[in-house]
């Protein structure tokens, strides 16, 4: 890539991400299907698309953020057999709804799709990629066209744990050597959950040898000195790493449900669904399991607009608006890219970030979108590339103009900006319980130096659940009405085992039954090293987890 007839670059970003949720106890429970809906509605439609593009001899580039705590669920094993049943619960579904509505004008070709695209789902995920996404992903990314990187171990929002650098170190540290042990080799960049970033991170990112990472609009903005190219060229940090700024204009053209793509009134409805909308009678062997009314996956009807007498979905009238808007977005680039480079007299960079599950779950056409995206912008004479950041930065030296370096201001893309959306009204009495288990961690680890056996598997334990209860996601659903309930008890139960297992090792007192079950239950980072939390190891050094 990089032709001369290119002004300028695109730089596409997915970030996908979903919190650690495992629940053998119970024979079916309601959250873990945020993980199968996901598999069936953005990770498999993402890895078909991408390798039919590249089958196909387009040229592209993508970078692609995969949680460490994703990627633990789509390794397990459980979790597998679980999504099978998941997906044959569906396809028996779609097909009554195929015999239901076989004389109906308008939903019988919607539900024929969903029959098909449930089959096929069932087929990549047993027969092409062998019940194993991590593998597929990582084969993408041997192509060069997909750039994978990691994020923090669980998630955590990072500037709330800055009172303990260690805690800092602890989450990007256990997220990258993760990554290694994925991916076979070292990430070149690095997400910050979030964008969550405060003065100084730059320091921990460069220490694990990372060469860039992504923030928020004003993140860049309002870094001092102030940056002459804003957004459109990396802010070199004082450590050297390189921050990539998210560009508003392709941000509202896609994320806006009002204004952007997704609100479009041929474009699915996402909140009409067959689970709430028919007879309890005839759904309840589906929702059942769950013991309430849920979201199935099949939905009918169209935005329509701001009315409850919503219309049927057309499928090829949305497929032709997913087309148009890719059109769209592509003049709309060309159009920014000529101003940008006529003005800021550089090869802009234009960084596109969204999150992956946008992509096919909450915009059911996305999925179309990014594949008619890809399409158009290979097969057209564009005055733009897409790029991965490593490729323009590589560029950047060459070409010895739009270099622009300065401190990275505090920042999230979260609501306002800041930090609010993880420490408010609902959520603030976490933190006085999470933060005394962090600096209680710091403290084992620095105690125990060395250990083996059962004490080793206890501190590695307590590690684990300090990490849990780390997640970001805990915070943000409390903030909000939909299973708020549930993130309360799962901060509560992992601070709760912590705090047994920290008492129990000062009193050299660990039951081995005990901590077997919690092994059992909290089983993420198999291979974690407590000392990852010592204050005595140096951050860029120290045995690989």
């Amino acid at each position: 890539m990089g032709a001369a007839s290119h002004k300028g670059c695109l730089c596409l970003v997915l970030h996908a991400h979903l919190p650690y949720i495992r629940h053998p106890e119970h024979e079916f429970f309601l959250e873990e299907n945020w993980l199968y809906e996901a598999i069936t509605e953005t990770y498999i439609p993402l890895l078909d698309i991408f390798s039919r593009l590249i089958d196909d001899g387009v040229d592209f580039r993508v970078t692609l953020s995969l949680s460490p705590s994703l990627i633990e669920m789509l390794n397990d094993d459980f979790l597998r057999e679980r999504y099978e049943r998941h997906i044959e619960r569906l396809i028996g579904l779609s097909e009554r709804e195929v015999r239901r509505t076989r004389r109906d004008a308008g939903f019988g070709p919607v539900t024929k799709m969903y029959h098909q695209r449930f089959l096929r789902t069932r087929r990549l995920f047993t027969d092409v990629f062998k019940k194993d996404l991590v593998s597929a992903f990582r084969a993408l990314q041997e192509t060069g066209k997909i750039g994978i990187i990691p994020t923090a171990a669980t998630h955590a929002f990072l500037p709330h744990l800055s009172l303990y650098p260690q805690a800092v170190n602890a989450q990007l540290r256990t997220g990258i050597e993760h990554y290694r042990t994925n991916f076979g080799r070292s990430p070149k960049g690095i997400w910050l959950p979030e964008c969550g970033f405060a003065p100084g991170f730059d320091g921990f990112i460069k220490e694990k040898g990372v060469e860039f990472f992504f923030l928020e609009t004003h993140g860049i903005r309002q870094a001092r000195p102030a940056p002459r190219y804003g957004v459109y060229a990396p802010l070199i940090c004082p450590s050297g790493v390189a921050a990539f700024g998210r560009d508003e204009e392709t941000s509202g053209q896609v994320w806006s449900s009002i204004h952007g793509y997704p609100g479009d009134y041929y474009y699915r409805d996402f909140y009409r669904d067959i689970g709430f909308d028919l007879d309890l009678d005839y759904i309840k062997a589906h929702i059942k399991p769950y013991g309430a009314e849920t979201y199935t996956g099949l939905k009918y009807y169209r935005i329509t607009g701001k009315t409850d007498r919503k219309k049927p979905y057309n499928i090829q009238k949305a497929e032709e608006r997913a087309a148009e808007h890719a059109r769209h977005f592509i003049n709309s680039r060309e159009m920014q890219i000529n101003r940008l480079s006529d003005t800021l007299k550089i090869e802009p960079v234009v960084t596109a970030v969204y999150d992956a599950e946008l992509f096919g779950h909450w915009w059911f056409e996305g999925t179309q979108w990014l594949d008619k995206l890809l399409r158009g912008i290979y097969l057209s004479k564009v005055n733009f590339q897409t790029v991965n950041p490593s490729e323009y930065l590589r560029g950047l030296t060459f070409r010895k103009e739009g270099l622009q370096s300065g401190n990275p201001a505090m920042s999230s893309w979260g609501e306002n900006g800041y930090g609010e959306v993880w420490l408010n009204r609902e959520n603030d009495y976490i933190y006085r319980h999470l933060l005394v288990a962090t600096e209680r961690m710091i403290r084992l680890a620095d105690r125990f130096p060395v250990a083996d056996g059962v004490l080793q598997r206890a501190l590695n334990q307590a590690a684990r659940e300090v990490l849990l209860s780390q997640h970001s996601d805990w915070a943000f659903i409390m903030k909000g009405k939909t299973a708020s309930q549930y993130a309360k008890r799962r901060f509560e139960e992992h601070i709760g085992r912590f705090t047994f297992l920290y008492r129990s090792v000062l009193s050299d007192n660990v039951s081995e039954t005990i901590l077997a079950d919690m092994e059992d239950r909290d089983r993420i980072f198999r291979e974690i090293d407590y000392r990852v939390f010592s204050r005595s190891q140096p951050a860029s050094e120290g045995r690989q987890l």
